[in-house]
């Protein structure tokens, strides 16, 4: 009994402890580093003249610390990733020029994160268009924020949701023109424009993730991370809007949503605020609606003869 109470004890303080950085993310005035990177402006004292001073905050440094306590990485402290010399204010400039950690350095080789299958999603965006581009300078937070990552995909039921968190994690590069530039050193393609020969863009972009055409189907993974160029990309309708959609295989697959994407309920259909023609058909409805079909055909044909012999 006295060593369950302290079993008990030794893991309440280590949820407390877990949860103390998020805490402090919220109250943000409270953090060492917050209290400049979650302002619109900052202020120091200026050794030369010996005064206090005001600047603006670039905004590209500013954090949303609301979204920091729902993000995966809040029991985390800034300098578990970054320096420890950045708790020294001003900062050293050449800290700047220091290499981020990377997801490989803290969940490769970990076990305990082998569901996530992070070697093999490091390998599949190796292949990538992204990472054949820019090479290492092309990292998993160019996608996937650090600071407010949420794995939408696997936890939320709702469809819209997933594909809403996922396509604006491409939007913030590919429809910025000044972040798309920094990354490919040309100005950024006009996505309507791109997407002329795409019949209702907003629906698409509002129901189906941008990766659905981007990438290949990988069954292994949860989320393909070969993005491929525009030329490959997929163009044919019908690899979703069929009996065998695609989006069975990539949009639907996670555990959370196989009921939705294999049962062929009246209800699933009802349900999905995300269904899709073509790609949900339930059987029993197709072969009545085949008899229905024969039935009214066999009317037309009976009343056609009826009034044909009627004339006669």
């Amino acid at each position: 009994m006295k060593y369950r109470l302290v079993l008990l004890i030794s893991i309440f303080i280590y949820c407390i402890s877990l949860n103390l950085n998020a805490q402090s993310y919220q109250n943000a005035e409270h953090h060492p580093c917050l209290k400049c990177h979650s302002s619109q402006s900052y202020s120091f004292h200026n050794s030369v003249t010996d005064k206090e001073m005001k600047r603006l905050m670039n905004p590209y440094y500013i954090l949303d610390t609301v979204a920091m306590t729902a993000g995966v990485h809040k029991q985390f402290d800034c300098t578990d990733c970054h320096s420890s010399e950045y708790g020294t204010y001003p900062h050293q400039a050449n800290l700047k020029l220091e290499p981020l950690s990377t997801c490989l350095d803290c969940h490769g080789g970990d076990e305990s994160f082998a569901t996530y299958q992070f070697e093999k999603i490091d390998e599949e965006f190796k292949k990538s268009v992204h990472y054949k581009i820019s090479g290492d300078n092309f990292s998993c937070t160019k996608c996937h924020s650090q600071h407010t990552y949420v794995a939408t995909a696997r936890t939320s039921s709702n469809v819209l949701e997933i594909v809403d968190y996922s396509n604006k994690m491409c939007l913030s590069c590919h429809n910025d023109m000044k972040k798309y530039k920094l990354v490919s050193g040309h100005e950024n393609p006009k996505l309507v424009q791109v997407h002329e020969w795409l019949p209702n863009q907003e629906l698409h972009f509002q129901h189906v993730r941008c990766i659905e055409c981007h990438t290949e189907v990988v069954d292994s993974l949860m989320v393909s991370h070969d993005i491929l160029p525009k030329d490959k990309a997929l163009r044919k309708c019908v690899e979703c809007h069929s009996a065998n959609s695609r989006l069975k295989a990539s949009l639907y697959k996670y555990q959370n949503l196989q009921k939705r994407a294999e049962s062929t309920g009246l209800n699933t259909v009802l349900a999905n605020e995300s269904y899709i023609i073509g790609s949900h058909q339930i059987p029993h409805l197709k072969i009545a609606s085949i008899i229905i079909f024969l039935l009214t055909l066999c009317g037309i044909i009976i009343h056609s003869i009826f009034r044909i012999l009627k004339k006669k």
